[in-house]
């Protein structure tokens, strides 16, 4: 492609993605495309943060020459996450190569006990809110998708050891209150942790007013960062960049688990880059 064919179709694009434009565009893209990342693009699914997740977490696969990974989603409840996640696996994984299978953590009867405090948001919270109907489930996902019932302050354990065969590159937290959040995000920092160099976050419990840094997810990712010096987690910088939805309030979600231990032993041996002038 010629370089003013190329800044015309750049030129372009903005403009479909720019109001009010880009409610039509939106349409067409739902209807007419088939990539994968055009679809997360422009919110074009119905989760579109879950797809950027598993995009974002095969890319660093691919970075790191890792062939096949594994996805997760902390908080199955009804299901409707997790089968769409098990559908964004396999087409990303059609469309890419890399393999990407799919866990799913629950109790499998609600939310477990309280810590007792306002950590918990227990003024919100109630024990056994959000039961799932494991078999139900179970039932309807294919052999891609792993579903792991009980509390995650056990059950982490067995998968980081045990389980799990292939890197983690993505992570729901749809746990709720601080405690199991905490416990959720154990499989980030275990000692024999099998995670990619960056693993994409999205935290589902952030965006609403009774929301605080002294509780909840807020806090668990507070006390993950000051507990741990090898792994950090911190937003997604630029994530709203350049996207036609960027006030999307999903994205507020988005957060990167960065593990300083395993970038630390990088050594590229590519050639040095050369600057534009």
């Amino acid at each position: 492609m010629e370089p003013s064919q190329s800044k015309l179709q750049a030129y372009l694009v903005r403009l479909c993605a720019e109001p009010p434009f880009r409610l039509v565009s939106r349409a067409l893209v739902k209807r007419f495309a088939r990539s994968m990342r055009t679809q997360a693009w422009w919110d074009a699914v119905e989760r579109p943060h879950y797809l950027m997740g598993v995009l974002r977490a095969v890319d660093q696969a691919q970075r790191q020459g890792i062939t096949e990974i594994c996805v997760a989603e902390f908080g199955v409840a009804r299901g409707d996450g997790l089968f769409l996640l098990e559908k964004y696996a396999a087409a990303v994984e059609q469309e890419t190569g890399v393999a990407v299978w799919v866990y799913g953590f629950d109790t499998g009867t609600g939310l477990p006990d309280l810590c007792g405090d306002y950590r918990d948001h227990p003024d919100f919270y109630k024990v056994g809110d959000y039961p799932s109907a494991v078999d139900a489930i179970r039932g309807r996902l294919t052999n891609r998708t792993t579903l792991i019932i009980g509390d995650v302050r056990e059950t982490v354990e067995g998968f980081v050891t045990e389980t799990q065969r292939v890197p983690l590159g993505f992570v729901i937290i749809d746990v709720d209150f601080y405690t199991s959040t905490r416990d959720a995000l154990k499989v980030l920092s275990h000692p024999r942790r099998n995670v990619l160099h960056r693993v994409v976050l999205y935290f589902d419990e952030l965006d609403l007013d009774f929301f605080h840094q002294w509780a909840g997810e807020f806090l668990a990712i507070n006390d993950f960062n000051a507990q741990n010096a090898h792994v950090k987690i911190d937003k997604w910088h630029g994530v709203h960049k350049l996207r036609p939805f960027p006030e999307n309030p999903k994205l507020l979600g988005m957060y990167v688990a960065h593990d300083l231990e395993a970038i630390s032993r990088v050594a590229l041996s590519r050639p040095p880059i050369a600057r534009a002038t």
